[in-house]
């Protein structure tokens, strides 16, 4: 039997050579883009752990042996609160002279800046430990969590803070993790320590602040806020002293 034997041969098109062209480049853009990300990626976590790292010497320059005696401030806040109107106050008891003047709640950390902080929160179930700056901004969060909203700390009323939910666990990053019934403390400037248990946790949209109210019926409280759903939604964890 006779075997025929084909060759075949490709044919090159300038549209094949045009699809490999625009392959490649993709290809070497793709290459780039991950490059630049992981790059990013590097530089903003070792952003956040020397942010973190200004926590910790606030932290360490806390006098846990100052104990002041404070008097009760009784404030009464709207449910919708506008951080720029004035926040009435019901109740004021002054010093009497002879009293020691509370310590300073400012701290000067190794990159010169100035921190003003009013408390220490703590969860054990999740092991973080965090000095409360006096007030809230981008920058303030990445450095520690901020009070949002509230009385002074360990007063009736209801004590609001922020953090940031980092992916690394650090601030609010394991809040999910908190349970009903778990324990938080806070610490203030006298250096008292008081308890809270955790009572309710839920999520709501950026825009529902009713987890502020001030309505505890006398009772001290603690809100835990922070983001969820990739920045969509905000997780709310609310406790009441024990």
């Amino acid at each position: 039997m006779n075997q025929i034997l084909i060759s075949e041969k490709v044919y090159v098109t300038r549209e094949m050579k045009r699809k490999k062209k625009i392959y490649k480049t993709l290809y070497i853009l793709s290459v780039i883009t991950v490059i630049i990300l992981l790059f990013y990626y590097i530089i903003s976590e070792r952003n956040k752990i020397v942010q973190e790292g200004l926590s910790h010497e606030i932290l360490e320059q806390i006098d846990d042996n100052t104990i002041v005696e404070e008097h009760s401030i009784v404030v009464a806040l709207d449910e919708n609160p506008d951080e720029s109107e004035t926040v009435p106050i019901e109740e004021v008891i002054e010093p009497e002279e002879n009293e020691t003047p509370p310590p300073s709640s400012e701290v000067t950390t190794s990159n010169g800046q100035n921190y003003e902080y009013e408390g220490v929160l703590s969860i054990p179930k999740i092991g973080i430990s965090y000095p409360i700056l006096t007030e809230e901004s981008e920058d303030l969060l990445k450095v520690s969590l901020c009070k949002y909203w509230g009385p002074s700390p360990n007063q009736v009323g209801n004590y609001c803070v922020v953090g940031h939910n980092y992916k690394s666990g650090k601030m609010f990053g394991k809040l999910a993790l908190v349970n009903v019934d778990d324990e938080v403390t806070l610490k203030d400037l006298s250096g008292n320590t008081v308890k809270y248990s955790v009572y309710y946790k839920y999520v709501v949209e950026p825009t529902d602040v009713s987890c502020t109210s001030q309505l505890t019926n006398g009772q001290k409280e603690l809100t835990l806020i922070t983001c969820t759903d990739y920045g969509k939604r905000r997780l709310v964890v609310k406790a009441r002293e024990i």
